[in-house]
């Protein structure tokens, strides 16, 4: 009997070729597959495609598995870069990640697997999945510095059941010596930063292709005019740098933040000062929310919530009326709650599921 066919979405980074390697090294029958996403101006200096096209490449090589690349380009566009510059011309700060695993990663990706005669997929996330009783569990990796299941939240059942995620019960300085003993020529590799598609570049530069500027007034809460803004949508709640305004004219120099957007002025209300009130909230309400176990979760003692990723688990309480909204009411203030944003909830390393921030209230 053939050993079981596993597709692993070779990124061209150490995680993925490391899964890879692992898998092999278990006997399964592992064909690596390459995704490009984004082809706009995918030949300037920022993107660096080619470059992981090749090092997934020569990973594979050297780990002695075939190797394909698919276009999944089309599906990005429309399921996951539409979104994003929908939520950015409506004032949110979206995480183009957490849609980009639900929908291309987890489903473009795994269909196209299951049409290879793949049993599973599997990625370089840090990330585990448990079953217990025939449901599956989405938990945290054991490198807790790493873990990244804040960022597939929005998984179901279905697609938890075909994947696996080997890097996640390891930590991350075990994934480089793994990978460095087997000669992976990626092993010392620096871990990438943000979303292909924008990849180093000036985030201002690359919207503006897309969005047009809507330069309006930089306000405090009473409403005093300290400056311009070139456009809400370049701007984030409880961003410091490129705000372009100094301290007080007392000059004591305390740094400004971006505390909230007020749309229907075009105004852009900032703070001086880490802890100001406007930059704490106990409670938000949340949207289009997804559970991993297919309904908000009940009678759980204890919540712990993340309203951003690298997020310490804050606890809170959790009311949901039904599946699709809920709010949440944390024991202590939380610094700079973004609308757009994921809240993930977790029991303990279980990861339950969330929703879109929609209102700090």
């Amino acid at each position: 009997m053939a050993n079981p066919k596993i597709v692993v979405g070779l990124s061209g980074g150490v995680d993925s070729a490391v899964t890879a390697l692992l898998l092999k090294q278990q006997g399964y029958d592992v064909t690596g597959l390459f995704m490009k996403n984004w082809e706009d101006d995918d030949d300037d200096e920022y993107c660096s495609t080619r470059q992981d096209f090749i090092d997934a490449a020569a990973a594979a090589d050297v780990i002695g598995i075939d190797f394909e690349a698919v276009n999944f380009a089309a599906e990005y566009k429309d399921r996951v870069f539409a979104e994003f510059l929908r939520e950015y011309s409506a004032g949110r700060t979206p995480n183009p990640d957490v849609l980009c695993n639900a929908e291309i990663k987890f489903k473009a990706f795994l269909d196209h697997a299951l049409k290879l005669g793949a049993t599973q997929i599997a990625t370089g996330h840090y990330a585990r999945v448990r079953e217990v009783d025939g449901q599956f569990q989405l938990l945290k990796g054991l490198d807790h510095g790493k873990d990244q299941s804040y960022f597939l939240h929005r998984l179901n059942q279905a697609q938890l059941s075909k994947a696996l995620f080997p890097v996640g019960e390891l930590q991350k300085s075990e994934v480089r010596e793994i990978a460095a003993k087997a000669g992976l020529p990626n092993a010392a590799k620096k871990d990438s930063t943000g979303i292909c598609f924008i990849g180093e570049r000036p985030f201002r530069e690359f919207l503006e292709h897309y969005l047009p500027r809507k330069p309006g007034n930089m306000v405090t809460p009473n409403g005093k005019r300290v400056g311009e803004h070139q456009g809400l949508m370049y701007y984030t709640i409880g961003q410091r740098q490129g705000l372009g305004i100094g301290g007080t004219k007392a000059g004591d120099g305390t740094p400004w933040f971006v505390a909230n957007k007020n749309l229907d002025a075009n105004e852009l209300v900032v703070v001086q000062g880490h802890d100001d009130a406007h930059l704490l909230n106990q409670r938000l309400r949340a949207d289009d929310a997804s559970w991993v176990s297919g309904g908000a979760p009940k009678n759980i003692p204890e919540y712990g919530a993340k309203t951003r990723y690298r997020q310490t688990d804050a606890a809170c309480s959790l009311y949901a009326e039904n599946d699709k909204e809920f709010e949440l009411d944390f024991a202590t203030a939380q610094w700079a709650v973004t609308p757009g944003q994921s809240a993930v909830l977790y029991q303990d390393d279980i990861c339950l599921g969330g929703g879109v921030i929609s209102q700090r209230l």
